[in-house]
C-alpha cells in the first residue's frame, strides 16, 4: 500500500465522511477540518484549521461545496496551502469551476505542492459502497501517488487529462444527469395531468430501458415522496450554473441546459436541501393543484 498513512480531510460532510470510512478500512487514518468543528464521524479527530490538517496529514483531500468554500479553506495563513510541505499532495474532490481548479493548481505549483482535481461521480449510496467514479485531472506521477486513495473510495478512476480536466468532465456529467432528471420530471408531470394512474406510471417508467438506473432510483424516491438528500438540490443547481458559465466562456450554445438550470433554481427555492429529484415532486405538486 502507499507509504501515506493519514488522510487530512478539508470538509467532512455526507460524502467525505463516507470516503473516510472506506479509507480507514483500507488502512489509512483520518483527521479533518470543518468550519463547525464537527462532521459525520465521531471517531475522526477534528483540528482547528485547514493548515493544521495539512501539517498533520500525508495527503490532503478537499471536499467542499463550491468555489467560495474552496477559496476560504485553501488560502491565507490558516488555509491548507499554508500548512502543506514542499512535495505534498492535495486531492481536490470538490465540484468547482474550472477557473477555481486552475487557480488552486497554480497556487500549488508556486509552493511545489502537487494538486489533482478529482471530483467524483456518484451520490451517498456509491460513497457508502466505495463505488464512486473518480474523475481526475493531473500528471501520471500524481495519479500514481493518488491511486491508493482513489482505489479505496471508488470502483473506477478516469484519468481525464492534465490538471483541470477532472473539473470539466464533472460538469459534463452532471449537466447530462440534471437534464435527464428534468426530462423524467416533465414526462411524469404530463402523465399525471393527463389522468394516468400514478402507481402505474411510476412502475412503468421503472421498467423502461431508456431511463438510466440512476434516474430509476430517483423515480422510486419520488413515488414514495422520499427526497432524502443523496445529492442535494442546492448542489445540482450550483453545478448547472457552473456549466452554463463554462459554456458561455467558450461560446457553446446550451439552450436545454439553460432551461434545466431554471428548473433547478425553482426547486432550490422550494427544497434546497432535499435530493435534486425533488423537481419531480415540485412539478407533481403543480399539476395536482392545477384548477
Amino acid at each position: 500500500m502507499s507509504t501515506a498513512k493519514t488522510i487530512g480531510f478539508i470538509g467532512f460532510g455526507a460524502m467525505a465522511s463516507r470516503m473516510a470510512t472506506n479509507l480507514k478500512k483500507a488502512g489509512f487514518a483520518a483527521v479533518a477540518y470543518t468550519p463547525s468543528g464537527k462532521g459525520g464521524d465521531e471517531n475522526t479527530a477534528f483540528l482547528p484549521s485547514p493548515a493544521d490538517v495539512a501539517r498533520t496529514a500525508d495527503i490532503v483531500l478537499v471536499c467542499v461545496p463550491d468555489d467560495e468554500a474552496l477559496s476560504a479553506s485553501m488560502y491565507g495563513p490558516q488555509g491548507a496551502l499554508a500548512g502543506m510541505p514542499e512535495g505534498g499532495l492535495l486531492l481536490n474532490t470538490s465540484s468547482v469551476s474550472p477557473e477555481a481548479a486552475q487557480a488552486l493548481l497554480d497556487a500549488g505549483q508556486k509552493l511545489k505542492v502537487s494538486v489533482v482535481d478529482c471530483p467524483v461521480s456518484g451520490s451517498t449510496p456509491e460513497a457508502d459502497s466505495a463505488s464512486l467514479v473518480v474523475l481526475a485531472g493531473g500528471s501520471e506521477d500524481d495519479m500514481a501517488r493518488a491511486k491508493p486513495v482513489f482505489d479505496a473510495i471508488g470502483r473506477l478512476t478516469i484519468h481525464a487529462g492534465p490538471a483541470g480536466s477532472g473539473a470539466r468532465l464533472k460538469l459534463v456529467i452532471n449537466g447530462i444527469m440534471g437534464a435527464g432528471l428534468a426530462a423524467v420530471a416533465e414526462g411524469i408531470a404530463y402523465g399525471l395531468a393527463a389522468g394516468l394512474d400514478r402507481t402505474m406510471l411510476f412502475d412503468a417508467l421503472d421498467n423502461m430501458a431508456v431511463i438510466s438506473p440512476h434516474h430509476k432510483r430517483k423515480i422510486k424516491m419520488a413515488k414514495e415522496g422520499d427526497f432524502s438528500p443523496q445529492f442535494p438540490t442546492r448542489l445540482m443547481q450550483k453545478d448547472m450554473r457552473l456549466l452554463l458559465d463554462a459554456c458561455a466562456r467558450l461560446a457553446v450554445p446550451v439552450p436545454t441546459m439553460a432551461a434545466v438550470t431554471q428548473e433547478f433554481s425553482l426547486t432550490r427555492r422550494a427544497a434546497a436541501d432535499a435530493d435534486y429529484s425533488a423537481l419531480i415532486g415540485v412539478l407533481e405538486n403543480i399539476v395536482a393543484n392545477d384548477p
